[in-house]
């Protein structure tokens, strides 16, 4: 009889799981990390090594790991009622709190919200609601839509079109002549040899250019990030966001407001649009944070105006024809109601306008490095680009797979950051305080260091 062969978590992960941006050069190699549990900002893997959570896992996790009151609050409510659907006939307790809760935290006139599992899900709504609307209001000429390059708002197949990141693009396939992308906000890179506010005046210039272009007729929506999250956290110059709602407005062209990562406390406010930014957005999109990440979550909420014109009834067809088994998952609304109360009662969103300041001013201090080009971001989502000559701003070749180094380094010291491609990304969980900010940068430092060493040895500076 042949003698069963038990795997590891590890080779079960490696031999069954697809995981999203899996590199193939080396996953049947090196495999992945299993983690096993977490708390507070800490996680832990299947071999016990402890590191600080200097990603929030994914920006989302801003209320830490392993908080035991949302934890149980979430048992109850599974217990209670786990799920039931909610179309058209049906509802939940949870799902009417959160939307309520969500009208309340949203600025203007943004009091209808339409849930699913995440920013993707929530993006592709935001999209047939567009289309939706401007075919009910006898616009249906009115589809396309504006991104950025650079922008990152979903993979499926529809918010892959509208990311404008277009190495993840390759080999995949596009909705056809739907998007249409003008230039990132990225100063480093984009507006060298302007002020930050010719370089305003130019993305602004070209946006208008670009509606016109297009024909205001047939140009449906614009959307972006308040602040451009896996695009290389991008701050854009100041007054770029009311200026580009101002464009929008101009030519009824609606703003979608992408606040996957900037909502729920990452920059020291539960909603950014208006509060620090000063635009009303037509559609706000929401996910990460609102769950903190502990069940699968996301919110389209649409403004009064485009409401009273979805709602109206069809003689074709009086029913909105858009929904998922898990739109308004009891379960999942239930965390995001016990969720921002606890952001509340801790005061998160204070906690980072106190602390984000300091731990910009400590991550700026890695700009002394010779290979650290530009520091940018603001309070818990921040980023350091890496470069090969600062003077030139010149980038290391692919195969140095430098911000790899980085992340490899302070993995190994104890630290989990994000690299892309050039890029060490920071989004720590909304829990962090000044110790653990002072350990970040401590070992990112040796971290830069050792990397240093080994880019000197092997000829890339």
């Amino acid at each position: 009889m042949a003698e069963t062969v038990v795997k590891s978590p590890w080779e079960l992960d490696r031999d069954h799981v697809i995981h999203p941006y899996t590199n193939f050069l080396h996953f049947h190699k090196e495999g992945t990390t299993i983690f096993t549990r977490a708390e507070g900002h800490h996680i832990e893997d299947i071999d016990g090594n402890r590191y600080l959570d200097g990603m929030a896992g994914l920006w989302c996790v801003n209320i830490g790991h392993g908080n035991r009151e949302l934890a149980d609050y979430i048992g109850r409510q599974a217990a209670e009622l786990a799920y039931f659907n909610t179309f058209e006939n049906a509802g939940s307790v949870p799902a009417a709190q959160l939307a309520a809760k969500l009208a309340e935290l949203a600025p203007g006139d943004l009091n209808h919200t339409f849930f699913g599992t995440g920013g993707s899900m929530a993006n592709d709504t935001a999209i047939k609601l567009v289309h939706y609307y401007f075919n009910l209001l006898g616009k249906p000429r009115k589809k396309k839509i504006i991104s950025r390059e650079l922008g990152y708002h979903g993979s499926t197949y529809l918010a892959h079109t509208l990311t404008g990141i277009t190495w993840s693009q390759i080999g995949f396939d596009l909705v056809p002549d739907l998007v249409h992308y003008v230039t990132a906000p990225y100063a480093y890179r984009n507006g060298v040899g302007m002020t930050d506010s010719e370089f305003c005046d130019m993305l602004i210039t070209e946006l208008e250019q670009k509606i016109l272009d297009l024909d205001p007729e047939h140009v449906a929506c614009f959307i972006a990030e308040p602040i451009m999250g896996a695009g290389g956290v991008i701050v854009p110059p100041q007054g770029y966001q009311r200026r580009t709602w101002e464009i929008c407005q101009k030519y009824d062209v609606l703003y979608i407001s992408d606040e996957v990562v900037t909502a729920f406390g990452r920059l020291g406010h539960m909603v950014t649009s208006q509060d620090l930014f000063g635009f009303q957005p037509d559609i706000l999109v929401m996910a990460k944070g609102i769950s903190s990440g502990y069940v699968p979550l996301g919110a389209t909420m649409v403004s009064d105006r485009m409401y009273e014109v979805l709602k109206t009834p069809k003689d074709a067809n009086p029913s909105l024809s858009h929904g998922f088994t898990y739109s308004g998952h009891p379960v999942a609304c239930a965390a995001g109601v016990k969720n921002i109360d606890i952001m509340e009662r801790m005061d998160l969103c204070g906690n980072v306008r106190r602390l984000g300041p300091y731990f910009e001013s400590q991550l700026q201090t890695l700009s002394a490095y010779e290979i650290v080009g530009d520091v940018r971001g603001s309070h818990y989502m921040m980023c350091i680009e890496l470069v090969r000559d600062k003077a030139g701003r010149t980038p290391f070749p692919e195969e140095a797979d430098v911000s790899k180094r980085v992340y490899l380094h302070c993995k190994q010291r104890g630290l989990m950051i994000r690299p892309i491609g050039s890029l060490c990304v920071f989004s720590p969980p909304l829990t962090f305080d000044k110790d653990a900010i002072d350990e970040t940068i401590h070992i990112v430092k040796q971290s830069l260091e050792a990397t240093i060493s080994d880019l000197k040895r092997e000829g890339y500076v």
